[in-house]
């Protein structure tokens, strides 16, 4: 039986439609008009949840420029990592407001929490449910009291090792979490496709008896769309609303309307995939008149022999199946029948 769960009422698994999750993060850019139009945009294109992060420059990181904590190269190189997160975090006096506009919009709100004290604001608004972070997930006492919280764990697994997942897992459930998330991950802004390995979301389920997705940080939707053929029954994506917008995550944010397209095609996707069948589909019923069968090609008297001049296997379908036509060839004919008659064991002696 596939694992499955539930967060907010909506059950998961691979059994259901892909669950998209659309990761608000830094993309704010500091305004809060901007968060809520996010959020509505999110609403619209067909997400299931909005995701934020929950933490401070001060609760994250100190306030240190010396060489360990230069961020070097890539998209926020030339910051000290106090700089970025001072502009990328996300007020936590918004974090009610924001609760509050997802329950006016009817979509399910939860956080990154990256501390303690991130874990108690996210309790008293009722989150139901929590994401660690990849870079968290080697924090196991973080893990320990997200798991007390006996909510849903989703857990990102970029840069992690085997060893470092196995003892995420079992500290969520040694401490009271069941209903746990493995999402695929590549821990690049942006990632490349070819890095994404697909294939270890279905060993991830198989191997942890967990649901398993994928936490995407390409720059288009053909990996997350693809990963649903292999068994994401989840799927985040970080979303803006122009990727130019300058914040420090819209460059590898999806804008609106390739969310839209996103929650589409992945459902598609997974409607496609179905179940082991070799039934006739509904939409091949008419379709039979396209297959071979055994005709009569030339009128046939009582009791004359039916041979290869007055037989062949043609379209349309109605006939016996071309598999009986050399039985059919050591039969005489019980009736007259005419060029055009399909041919049927019962016209047969």
């Amino acid at each position: 039986m596939n694992k499955c769960l539930a967060i907010d009422g909506r059950k998961i698994g691979v059994d259901y439609k892909p669950y998209i999750i659309a990761e608000l993060s830094a993309n704010h850019n500091g305004d809060i008009n901007r968060a809520y139009e996010i959020m509505e945009k999110a609403k619209e294109a067909g997400a299931d949840a909005i995701k934020l992060q929950s933490y401070t420059a001060d609760t994250i990181t100190i306030d240190c420029d010396s060489e360990d904590f230069q961020i070097v190269g890539g998209l926020w190189g030339g910051q000290t990592l106090y700089q970025l997160y001072k502009d990328a975090h996300m007020p936590w006096h918004w974090h009610e407001l924001l609760f509050t506009k997802a329950k006016e919009l009817g979509i399910t709100i939860f956080s990154s929490p990256f501390d303690f004290t991130a874990v108690d604001l996210l309790e008293k608004l009722g989150a139901p449910a929590y994401k660690i972070a990849s870079f968290e997930i080697v924090d196991l006492p973080l893990i320990r009291r997200v798991a007390q919280t006996r909510k849903p764990m989703i857990i990102s697994t970029g840069m992690a090792t085997m060893e470092e997942v196995t003892a995420a897992v079992g500290m969520a459930r040694k401490h009271g979490c069941e209903d746990i998330v493995l999402l695929q991950c590549v821990s690049g802004y942006p990632a490349p496709a070819e890095e994404y390995n697909l294939r270890t979301i279905p060993d991830f389920a198989q191997r942890f008896g967990v649901v398993s997705g994928l936490s995407d940080h390409t720059l288009d939707n053909t990996t997350a769309i693809a990963s649903v053929a292999v068994g994401a029954a989840v799927i985040e994506k970080h979303v803006t609303l122009d990727r130019n917008g300058g914040g420090p995550d819209d460059s590898f944010s999806l804008e609106p309307n390739e969310l839209k397209n996103l929650c589409a095609d992945t459902k598609i996707v997974w409607k496609a995939l179905g179940q082991v069948s070799y039934q006739r589909s509904k939409s091949e019923v008419d379709n039979v008149r396209a297959r071979r069968s055994l005709y009569v090609v030339k009128d046939i008297t009582e009791g004359e022999k039916l041979t290869s001049h007055n037989i062949r296997s043609i379209r349309p379908g109605y006939g016996l199946e071309p598999k009986y036509y050399d039985e059919a060839l050591t039969k005489v004919a019980r009736t007259s029948l005419k060029k055009g008659t399909p041919l049927r064991f019962e016209d047969l002696k």
